[in-house]
C-alpha cells in the first residue's frame, strides 16, 4: 500500500553511467591536496584543482549511491581538473572508516554516526580528523513490512525475522537505538538477519524476512519497489525521537512521511529523523572545500534531475550542525550567502 514518484534503482544506475559518472568497486587512493598556483580564487573565480577524489557513498539500493553518482558528476564537471569518482559502500560506519583510512576523501553519513565518529564515541575508539560540509538532507527511519505479518509496532518485532540494516551502516545503528527504546533487546528479541535495502525487500518479498529497517531519503527506490506490490506498511519510530534525542544528541527528532509518500501511502507516518552530513578529512585544503561546497548549492537544479533529496539544500541552514565542525572552507561560503 506505499510508493511515491521515483526511479526503480536499476534505472538511477544507468542513470549514473549517462552521466557519465564512474563507479569503483575497488577503493581509489588519490594524492595532492593543494590548488593549482596558475589558478585565480575569490568570488566568480575559477580555481583549478588537480586531483581526483574518491566519494563514499552506498548501495545502490538507497539515496547516498544515486545521489552521490549525481554529486559526483557535477563537481566533476563544474570544478576544473577534479574528477570524482563514487564508491558503493555499506554506508555511514563503513563511509567514516575509509575516509580515517585515506581510501576516499568525501563521505556521506547520518548525523549519529558522523557525531560517533568526531567525537570518539560507541563504533569508534577514537575521535576521527574530520569536518562537515554541511547537512544536505535529511534521512527517515523506515521500518517497513507487508500486511500479512501482522506487525504495526516496534514491539510487534519480538520474536520476527528482522533486517536491521547492513553491517556497518546507520540504519543498523539507529535501528537498533529504536528497537532498544521500545523495549527491545536487538540482539536477543529478534532474528536478527542484516542485509542491504534491497535485499531486505527482496526477502521480505520471498518470505524470509518479516520486516526490514532503512535510513534513507524520500523516496528510497528499494521501498518504492515493495510498494508497487500494494501491500507496503510503514511502522511509525516518531515517538522515539524524543528520548533517543536525550540519550545520543540532538540530531534525533520527529517528522512525517507525508502521505502519498509511497503508493497506497494514504495517512502521514510519524518518524524518527536524522540529518545526512557530507564529511571530509580535516586535512582538506580549504579552497576545495569552499569550491566542493559552493559547487553543490549553486547547482541544486541539476542536482534535482537526479534525486528529489536534492530539494532540501539550503545553503542558509546547511551549518547549523552541533556535533561536528564546520569546515573552514565550507564555512567561508556559507557566511557569504548567509
Amino acid at each position: 500500500m506505499i510508493s511515491t514518484p521515483g526511479s526503480h534503482p536499476g534505472t538511477r544506475s544507468r542513470l549514473l553511467l549517462s552521466l557519465g559518472v564512474a563507479t569503483t568497486l575497488a577503493l581509489t587512493a588519490c594524492g595532492g591536496d593543494a590548488a593549482d598556483d596558475t589558478a585565480s580564487g575569490g568570488d566568480g573565480d575559477t580555481q583549478s584543482f588537480d586531483q581526483q577524489l574518491t566519494f563514499a557513498t552506498g548501495g545502490t539500493g538507497g539515496v547516498y549511491f544515486p545521489y552521490g553518482g549525481g554529486i559526483a558528476n557535477v563537481l566533476s564537471s563544474e570544478i576544473p581538473g577534479l574528477t570524482v569518482t563514487v564508491q558503493e559502500t555499506n554506508a555511514s560506519v563503513d563511509n567514516m572508516q575509509l575516509l580515517d583510512t585515506e581510501q576516499a576523501q568525501l563521505a556521506l553519513a547520518l548525523g549519529d554516526v558522523v557525531s560517533d565518529a568526531a567525537n570518539g564515541e560507541n563504533t569508534f575508539s577514537e575521535a576521527l580528523e574530520i569536518c562537515s560540509l554541511g547537512n544536505i538532507y535529511n534521512n527517515f527511519v523506515h521500518f517497513f513490512t507487508t500486511a500479512d505479518t501482522g506487525i504495526t509496532s516496534i514491539e510487534d518485532l519480538q520474536g520476527r525475522r528482522v533486517s536491521p540494516g547492513a553491517v556497518g551502516s546507520a540504519s543498523e545503528v539507529t535501528a537498533d537505538r529504536i528497537m532498544e527504546a521500545a523495549g527491545l533487546d536487538p540482539q536477543a528479541d529478534i532474528e536478527r538477519v542484516q542485509l542491504g535495502v534491497a535485499e531486505t525487500v527482496a526477502a521480505i518479498q520471498d518470505g524470509t524476512v518479516d520486516a526490514g529497517a532503512w535510513s534513507g531519503g524520500l523516496p528510497t527506490g528499494a521501498i518504492v519497489d515493495l510498494a508497487s506490490t500494494g501491500d507496503l506498511v510503514l511502522i511509525p519510530t516518531g515517538e522515539y525521537a524524543e528520548p533517543l534525542s536525550e540519550e545520543y544528541g540532538d540530531f534525533y527528532f520527529a517528522e512525517d512521511i507525508p502521505a502519498g509518500t509511497y503508493e497506497g501511502q494514504e495517512e502521514a507516518v510519524s518518524n524518527v529523523v536524522s540529518p545526512n552530513i557530507l564529511v571530509v578529512r580535516s586535512d582538506m585544503d580549504e579552497a576545495l572545500q569552499e569550491a566542493i561546497t559552493r559547487t553543490i548549492f549553486e547547482n541544486q537544479e541539476q542536482l534535482l534531475t537526479v534525486h528529489p533529496a536534492a530539494e532540501e539544500l539550503n545553503a542558509e541552514t546547511a551549518d547549523e550542525v552541533e556535533f561536528i565542525e564546520t569546515c573552514p572552507g565550507a564555512q567561508t561560503y556559507f557566511d557569504s550567502v548567509g
